[in-house]
């Protein structure tokens, strides 16, 4: 896919986010909490102020649907927890949900990504990162297919998208159209049009910036005691994204 025509998610924790994601044109936004924990799922009130910020005509919402930090591989209570959190969230009127499990041995968790998947009913699911963390992205790919799910979050097995260009191109072929691939992990202006040419059908990025204590001019306590920095979605960064498509 060209960058002309490549699909925009954005990353957000907040209305504000969303709001931001609907002035930049992103056709989705990924809902999420604790994005410097890699993200973990949202509140129900998030959600509800997200639709709302979004309006009829802005971006979908996809909820990501991850119970803690820490690794993929999760106990019954936990998939039992993601599995009720993913009904939650379609029958309030998400979009689609983003997920994600892998079993002891470090693949793909077929059985409980299946269950997450038809939680979600009709909504879109998003197979997330958790991809990135198995031996071979590119042969788990060909399961992430057989189950049916819409798209796959990936950065081709790097930690930064940009060092898994060659990966996501084969990740594109494989593919061949039967489900969509989008990258993420680090995607900003600077690399964007690296990673649109390998063909994939969106880009993820949360074109964060962290707000500190400084910021307000009031003083505040370290991050340990719970009350130091906190990352909100950059405006400035988010159009560059665009910028840089030729958007």
């Amino acid at each position: 896919m060209d960058a002309v025509n490549i699909a925009l998610e954005l990353a957000v924790q907040d209305p504000a986010g969303v709001r931001i994601a609907r002035e930049v044109g992103a056709a989705r936004v990924e809902l999420t909490q604790a994005l410097a924990l890699g993200g973990l799922t949202p509140s129900a009130a998030a959600l509800e102020l997200a639709l709302a910020a979004a309006g009829e005509s802005g971006p979908e919402i996809h909820v990501l649907i991850r119970p803690r930090a820490g690794g993929f591989h999760y106990d019954a209570d936990e998939i039992a927890l993601s599995v009720r959190d993913v009904e939650l969230a379609v029958q309030a009127g998400a979009h689609g949900v983003v997920v994600g499990a892998l079993d002891a041995a470090g693949n793909l968790d077929l059985d409980a990504v299946a269950r997450l998947r038809d939680a979600a009913g009709e909504a879109s699911v998003t197979l997330h990162r958790a991809i990135d963390v198995t031996a071979d992205p590119v042969a788990t790919l060909d399961a992430v297919i057989g189950l049916g799910l819409g798209r796959v979050l990936t950065s081709g097995g790097a930690s930064a998208a940009i060092d898994g260009v060659e990966t996501l191109r084969r990740m594109v072929e494989v593919a061949d159209g039967r489900i969509e691939i989008m990258a993420g992990s680090g995607v900003n202006a600077a690399g964007a049009a690296a990673i649109a040419a390998t063909g994939v059908d969106a880009l993820h990025f949360s074109a964060k910036r962290t707000v500190t204590a400084g910021d307000s001019g009031v003083r505040m306590g370290s991050a340990s005691d719970g009350v130091g920095g906190y990352e909100v979605t950059d405006r400035d960064a988010a159009f560059a994204m665009r910028t840089a498509l030729g958007l």
